[in-house]
């Protein structure tokens, strides 16, 4: 088995969008952010209940898809194929492409596994050697220090992750912790969190969270203030079954649920409205009012920009880089995290979805709602 950092995972998407890979995107979508996974031939020490790395994961079984990959099953994660290359390979492609594809950062994530640590700086460094392209690293709380974000700044990376996924300490204990025997701990991945922001700066860290683990939409949003207060903003995710997981016969959360925590994620992360001013039922802790006027709202709706793919910003500081196409739900009508700037038709898929608890109708003419697919 390779290990890093000589050898290193890519998401599907950018092992396409580095032409190690045939294939194409739905609706023309483009890769803007090459998403990178640290691989050994040991397994994460976590054991999430629905995460792909899981270490007592059944694996399914997937052919090797070229020569240039490594002769060797892949391993899904965040729903697609993570295929294993030579770092350098990777690094070298990524600065030959990163004009022509229009590359705006890097991200490298972290098992838990205390050996990341050096292999996310080597990895940094082989790429600053390469490139100036923006690097973000998803950091494990439970084997990475305050001191090793200064390593990582110092190596050149400018943005840190935070996945705390659960919305409350005891669904991050149910699904991540001692339960699970894990060893990651809710009040670690706070702390952690805030020295990423004492080390990289407000603006320049930010959280995932994952809709659909059994929070209300009130415990979600106050999540997600807290992300905010704390200096840094929210990277939303939909729950998709991992088949092979713990967590594999559950269901996404409802799509209505998602659209409305979309919405109250744009606004708090775009200082439009906050936990506070918004109004939730108290029995079912639903979202009621976004505490801004209807008008606004539908204004802010129309734009289509709280159904973006939220993560890290690219080489401008504002434009959303890692779009990570398809990367929680399937592409098609019913997808959560568009890639690409919702069009009209999808707007009104997007009301129909608020409004009906249905993800598509039942008799959907693709054409009408997206011409020239």
């Amino acid at each position: 088995m390779p290990n890093s950092p000589e050898y290193i995972r890519t998401s599907l998407a950018a092992a396409m969008t580095l032409r190690l890979r045939p294939g194409l995107f739905w609706r023309g979508a483009r890769l803007y952010c090459i998403n990178l996974l640290l691989v050994y031939d040991q397994p994460c020490a976590g054991n999430c209940a629905y995460c792909g790395l899981n270490r007592s994961r059944r694996d399914p079984i997937h052919p090797p898809a070229s020569a240039r990959q490594l002769d060797r099953p892949d391993k899904t994660f965040i729903r697609v194929d993570w295929p294993i290359y030579e770092t350098d390979l990777v690094v070298q492609r990524t600065a030959e492409l990163e004009e022509q594809q229009n590359l705006q950062r890097v991200c490298i994530s972290m098992l838990t596994r205390r050996q990341c640590v050096d292999d996310t700086v080597e990895v940094i460094r082989r790429y600053r050697e390469k490139t100036d392209i923006p690097i973000s690293v998803l950091a494990s709380p439970m084997v990475t220090t305050k001191e090793d974000l200064k390593r990582f700044k110092d190596a050149g990376a400018d943005k840190i992750g935070v996945a705390v996924d659960a919305a409350t300490p005891e669904l991050f204990e149910k699904y991540r912790g001692k339960s699970r025997r894990a060893p990651h701990r809710w009040d670690r991945y706070w702390e952690f969190y805030k020295e990423a922001v004492e080390v990289f700066g407000r603006g320049q860290v930010g959280s995932h969270l994952i809709v659909g683990l059994g929070e209300t939409e009130r415990e979600m949003v106050a999540a997600i203030q807290l992300s905010r207060d704390l200096g840094g903003e929210t990277h939303l995710f939909s729950f998709y079954p991992e088949e092979g997981s713990d967590m594999e016969e559950f269901s996404p959360p409802p799509i209505d649920q998602y659209r409305r925590v979309q919405i109250a994620r744009y606004l708090i992360d775009e200082g439009i409205s906050s936990y506070d001013r918004m109004r939730f039922d108290p029995d079912t802790g639903r979202i009621v009012d976004f505490g801004i006027p209807r008008r606004e709202l539908d204004e802010i709706i129309d734009t289509g920009y709280p159904f973006m793919t939220s993560g890290c910003a690219g080489k401008d500081g504002r434009t959303v880089a890692c779009n990570r196409p398809f990367g929680n739900s399937r592409p098609g009508p019913g997808v959560r995290n568009y890639p690409f700037v919702p069009s009209p038709e999808d707007v009104a898929l997007i009301r129909y979805q608020m409004e009906t608890g249905r993800e598509v109708p039942e008799k959907v003419d693709e054409a009408a709602f997206f011409p020239g697919v």
